[in-house]
C-alpha cells in the first residue's frame, strides 16, 4: 500500500513518528497522524484544517493535553511552566540541533523482555484503520495514488478517536470538512 502513497503522504507517516517521539509517546495514533499532516501547511488537507481554525500548534497542545507524556514528565512540565519554562519549546530546540528523539529514554523492552529499537514506534489499530481507509478513499474517488487529503478522509472516515477529538474540540464540522476535502481533490 506504501508505494501507493505520494511524497507527501509518505512526509505525514514519518512527520507522525516524529510527533509521537516528540510526544514522549510509545505509540503512533491517528492523533499524530494527524500532527503529520498539519506539519507540511502547503499539503491540501493542512490548508484546509487551517481554514477550519486547525494549525499544527493547536492541534499539538490537544494532543498534549489529551495524552500527556509517559511518567513525571508531565508534572514536571506543568511545574515549569508555572516559573516560565516552556519544556515542549526546550525540547522543540534541542530536537532542532541533535535530531528527533533527542531527549528520548533509552529504548523500551517489548512483552517479551526483547530490547525494542528507539526508531520503531508500532501503529494504533486507530491508526492502521485510518491509513487502510485512506487506499479505499482514493479507490472510491478513482485515485491511482494516496495523496495527504486521502489521509485526512481515512481519518475522518475511521470513527471516534483522538485525531477526531481533536477536531470535534474545535467544533470542525466534520461532514463539511469532508465535503471540501473531496472538492478539492478533484
Amino acid at each position: 500500500m506504501f508505494e501507493r502513497f505520494t511524497r507527501d503522504a509518505r512526509q505525514a507517516v514519518k512527520l507522525a513518528q516524529e510527533n509521537a517521539r516528540r510526544l514522549n509517546h510509545h505509540f503512533i495514533g491517528s492523533e499524530h497522524v494527524l500532527l503529520g499532516l498539519l506539519d507540511q501547511p502547503e499539503t491540501v488537507s493542512a490548508r484546509l484544517l487551517a481554514r477550519h481554525g486547525l494549525d499544527h500548534e493547536r492541534a499539538y497542545r490537544a494532543v498534549f493535553d489529551m495524552i500527556p507524556p509517559k511518567g513525571s514528565e508531565h508534572i514536571d512540565a506543568d511545574a515549569l511552566e508555572t516559573i516560565g519554562i516552556d519544556l515542549s519549546a526546550i525540547r522543540e530546540k534541542v530536537e532542532a540541533a541533535f535530531g528527533p528523539g533527542a531527549l528520548d529514554r533509552p529504548p523500551q523492552r517489548d512483552h517479551r523482555g526483547r530490547r525494542l529499537s528507539g526508531r520503531h514506534i508500532p501503529f494504533t489499530p486507530p491508526a492502521k484503520k485510518a491509513l487502510e481507509l485512506s487506499l479505499r478513499e482514493a479507490i472510491a474517488l478513482k485515485h491511482d495514488h494516496i495523496a495527504d487529503g486521502h489521509i485526512l478522509l481515512g481519518i475522518l472516515r475511521a470513527g471516534p478517536g483522538p485525531a477526531r477529538r481533536v477536531l470535534s474540540e474545535i467544533d470542525v464540522d466534520l461532514e463539511t470538512l469532508r465535503r471540501e476535502l473531496v472538492a478539492e481533490m478533484g
